[in-house]
């Protein structure tokens, strides 16, 4: 695996902030020549440090502003009721992040929908029906107060 140096973290760190930042401003912030920048990029990206480049969406802009953590419980914790929960979850484009966690509850997901009525049918028409379900808790979010994608990249000493 590569081993992360100085320029590493300042390229990711300038990609994580705008993966459209021009290349030309890139190069002479890092005071780099073009090719040795495209260089490190495709090795971070082969080596999977850069796992995809996305367009950042507003989610209110687009008719979505209700965002709902919900905290899931599963009766049965065996390798096949868990795997067909997981692959229930990825079919349910209401659900943008899905995390199993530890503690009193067994998974902990990110719902994105219009309003509370399209929560209530989200969880009464789809994530009831999934088999194996014992317990669910919803905290709705009232105010976004911080919200990033950028990781606090530090090299290695």
């Amino acid at each position: 695996m590569l081993q992360l140096d100085k320029t590493d973290v300042m390229i990711l760190k300038a990609l994580q902030n705008n993966a459209k930042i021009n290349m030309k401003e890139l190069c002479a912030e890092l005071n780099i020549s073009k090719t040795p920048v495209y260089e490190r990029i495709r090795r971070l990206e082969e080596e999977g440090y850069i796992k995809n480049y996305v367009a950042l969406i507003d989610n209110k802009k687009v008719g979505l502003p209700l965002v709902v953590f919900c905290n899931v419980s599963l009766n049965v914790h065996n390798d096949e009721h868990i795997q067909r929960f997981k692959e229930a979850m990825k079919g349910m484009d209401e659900i943008i992040e899905c995390y199993s966690i530890g503690g009193m509850y067994d998974f902990f997901l990110k719902v994105v929908v219009k309003d509370f009525e399209a929560y209530d049918r989200f969880v009464f028409e789809k994530l009831t029906k999934v088999e194996g379900i014992v317990k669910m808790q919803s905290s709705f979010v009232l105010n976004e107060i911080k919200h990033t994608t950028a990781l606090n990249i530090k090299v290695e000493p």
